[in-house]
């Protein structure tokens, strides 16, 4: 009898850790080597979030396609996913967004930092862009720092982590944290803070929060460009390894070091190739700029005169 009831006492134990452990998160990453950058596909529970999806778009051609997307689409549907968030962690320069777009495939809402209308007061000036209005209205859903998503039996948290924008965000889920370009893989370094709103002092200060999430906590990039060091590509890294072998933060003993050493070699840094078409695209929410009185769409460029 003593046998059957130490049986049944560590059953019941074994039901209590099993029904609060942790929901198990699911990751596929996406590589665009013309951009250089990762999107997700993150499923808890049969329910997904997309993070960073990328447009295809050909400069010289002032043409989209979508097969990046597609990939993106094509895997939700082989598992049976059920889209609830489209997850931006920034307004890109360096490529279009493809949120609209899997919005109108899948489903789900589109998402991104709350500071996003501050992004969007400042380049709807430069682009004299009077069709933005600067409330974020373009997106469902603006999220604040500590804000919680629910996605399946699990939960999306939301860190503000500025300084590259005013609006950047990573998102947490569970073990795992998208950070967008506010950091790369260690032996590249940080996110550039030379755009208008870019705060380097911001970005040092953004890196701390990531860095006090538990060590071994996966981070997960928005691009990568290779390095010096290896060949392939990578998307994934820890907290511990960023804290202790990133390129920028060693000898980086305080904000004002930091930021002295990340404003010098910003100077040296040439604009993305895609900087002028992905900003007025992203700022609306993966919408184009309105048609002309001709019925055509166009992409302004500002042009600095000698």
């Amino acid at each position: 009898m003593g046998l059957i009831y130490i049986s049944f006492r560590y059953i019941y134990i074994l039901f209590c850790y099993l029904s609060e452990a942790a929901p198990a998160v699911e990751i596929a990453a996406f590589f665009d080597p013309d951009t250089f950058s990762y999107s997700y596909v993150v499923a808890v529970g049969g329910e997904a979030a997309i993070i960073d999806p990328v447009l295809d778009y050909d400069p010289v051609a002032g043409r989209t396609t979508t097969h990046n997307a597609d990939r993106l689409i094509s895997h939700a549907r082989a598992h049976n996913l059920k889209v609830q968030w489209i997850l931006e962690t920034h307004v890109h320069a360096d490529h279009l967004t493809a949120a609209r777009y899997v919005q109108e495939t899948l489903g789900g809402s589109t998402v991104i930092g709350e500071r996003v209308t501050a992004v969007q007061d400042i380049f709807a000036g430069v682009f004299n862009a009077t069709d933005v209005v600067a409330n974020g209205s373009q997106f469902d859903l603006l999220v604040a720092d500590g804000a919680e998503l629910v996605l399946g039996d699990g939960v999306i948290r939301v860190m503000h982590t500025p300084g590259h924008t005013p609006a950047c965000v990573t998102y947490v889920i569970e073990d795992a944290a998208f950070v967008g370009d506010t950091l790369f893989m260690p032996d590249y370094g940080t996110a550039r803070t030379d755009f208008p709103g870019g705060d380097a002092v911001a970005l040092f200060g953004s890196i701390q929060k990531i860095l006090s999430l538990p060590d071994e906590t996966r981070l997960f990039m928005c691009h990568d460009y290779g390095s010096a060091t290896r060949s392939e590509y990578q998307h994934e890294t820890s907290v511990a390894a960023e804290r202790n072998d990133n390129i920028h933060l060693a000898g980086a003993a305080d904000a004002a070091a930091f930021a002295e050493f990340r404003e010098a070699r910003d100077k040296d840094l040439a604009a993305p190739r895609l900087l002028y078409p992905a900003v007025q695209f992203n700022m609306r929410g993966g919408n184009f700029p309105p048609a002309e009185s001709n019925g055509q769409v166009y992409f302004k460029i500002p042009v600095k005169r000698h």
